[in-house]
């Protein structure tokens, strides 16, 4: 196996789903028995404020709940010992990879556990519920807080970061990801592009798998920390 100095870790819904919670949108289009529209949309949040807040408050007490598996500390393994510097993406909001030691963890879709004010932009971090009645400790104005999540049609996360570190790994590693939501499904064409190695760990094939250079099947608690050993003994 090869010696890697850069590798880039995408993760989405699946490996969180490892661990007891939901995944972003099911089937049916509904995100823990709610329309994806009225929860997760700037146009939802404007139109029932209330109703989006006890939403992202009941998530926070679900993610609390939850403790990581073995995928997420198969990754601070890898990250205490290989010799190489391992960055961790993530589409999921919940907290498992920090819960579970991960270092380097950058949230494109931002965090349960976050809120940022629309009127001065200040990010407040608390597992404390946040309401329409909640006031921005920095501007100190009230009812302006809004779920720190990226919402349909608004921009991802640390982008810049993003975008430099797929033009720097040699080694892409997808989590537990469908290959379908963009631009975060793209990242693999680009770190290919680059360069990078690619390698896809889901339960069945993607939408993207043509990018991949090996797939890994079955779940990612079993077999990510089995390809984690096998880096480290080619060491």
């Amino acid at each position: 196996m090869k010696r890697y100095n850069r590798i880039f870790i995408l993760t989405g819904a699946g490996i969180s789903a490892e661990s007891g919670l939901a995944t972003f949108r099911s089937a049916n289009g509904l995100w823990n028995n709610h329309k994806v529209e009225d929860v997760a949309s700037i146009e939802g949040f404007e139109r029932n404020p209330a109703l989006v807040h006890d939403f992202y408050n009941n998530l926070k007490a679900e993610v609390q709940n939850v403790s990581p598996n073995a995928a997420h500390l198969a990754i601070t393994t890898l990250q205490e010992k290989y010799p190489a510097e391992i960055n961790v993406i993530t589409q999921n909001v919940d907290t498992l990879h920090e819960k579970a030691g991960n270092k380097n963890v950058y949230h494109i879709h931002g965090q349960i556990n976050q809120a940022v004010c629309l009127n001065c932009a200040q990010v407040l971090e608390t597992w404390g519920d946040v309401d329409t009645e909640t006031v921005c400790p920095h501007c100190q104005v009230m009812g302006m807080m809004k779920p720190n999540i990226v919402f349909f049609g608004e921009n991802l996360l640390c982008m810049d970061t993003v975008e430099r570190l797929l033009r720097q790994c040699d080694l892409f590693v997808s989590i537990g990801t469908s290959g379908v939501v963009y631009p975060a499904a793209g990242f693999v064409q680009s770190a290919k592009y680059y360069g990078a190695d690619t390698i896809e760990f889901t339960l069945e094939p993607t939408a993207n798998n043509y990018l991949f250079d090996k797939h890994i099947y079955g779940k990612a608690g079993e077999t990510f920390p089995q390809f984690v050993e096998e880096l480290l003994a080619a060491l």
